[in-house]
């Protein structure tokens, strides 16, 4: 049984489709990348899975619970946490206080520290800015904090949308690194991400998105090598 099962999902905003038919699915201890043009239906397809778009037809499934039967704020509790496209963050709250909205299904005191203790780890930034008001940092700093805000769930499942978005190439690399880690120490990941070339570096297996669909799912390794892939999304000619 997969961890999360996507299944046959469509999806609209008012009268206008964005998923028609999206199917996929992630193993535990897998990254995962959905990759594909602006518009295609990624975000979209996150969304879905984190409920704050109610799919009309189709189920998503999270080892084997079905998640269509709960509120957004309910599949946090099922430890799925996402780190959404524009970082999300809370502005006027400190690094502290976004670290503490990031925990707030939880009431273990020692894995919460435990927890922030990991985060202060993976970004020693987030430590030395602990009392900084959030609004104020950098737009990399920013994806730390709403990468370690995530964290705070303790998730088995965590959701990123274009973590890299915005970020000046070498920040990208060093939150390619930090996804790698996450992963390593035992959360599955589904990735979101405009920087194929990065995504599939990174990644064990990858859905090509159209127009809200799935055209094209292989291996990542696969994918890199594939014509269309190479063409349409990795700029090689």
């Amino acid at each position: 049984m997969a961890m999360l099962e996507v299944q046959d999902i469509h999806a609209y905003y008012g009268n206008i489709q964005a998923l028609n038919g999206i199917s996929l699915t992630v193993e535990e201890g897998e990254i995962v990348t959905l990759i594909g043009a602006n518009g295609a239906g990624k975000t979209s397809t996150l969304r879905t899975i984190s409920g704050l778009l109610p799919p009309r037809k189709g189920k998503i499934t999270l080892e084997g619970e079905d998640l269509l039967k709960y509120k957004a704020h309910e599949i946090v509790y099922k430890r799925v946490a996402m780190v959404p496209e524009g970082r999300g963050i809370f502005a006027r709250l400190t690094v502290a206080e976004n670290l503490d909205m990031g925990a707030f299904s939880r009431d273990d005191k020692d894995g919460i520290e435990e927890d922030r203790e990991r985060v202060y780890e993976l970004f020693p930034r987030m430590k030395e800015r602990i009392t900084q008001v959030a609004g104020t940092l950098s737009g990399g700093e920013q994806q730390m904090l709403a990468t370690g805000r995530a964290l705070m769930t303790h998730p088995r499942l965590l959701l990123m949308d274009e973590p890299s978005m915005g970020l000046a190439p070498v920040l990208v690399e060093s939150i390619f690194e930090t996804i790698q880690e996450i992963n390593k120490e035992g959360t599955t990941i589904l990735l979101v991400e405009q920087n194929a070339t990065m995504a599939l570096s990174v990644a064990d297996r990858g859905y090509v998105v159209q127009t809200g669909e799935i055209v094209l799912h292989d291996t990542a390794a696969n994918l890199q090598q594939n014509e269309m892939v190479q063409k349409a999304y990795l700029g090689i000619d």
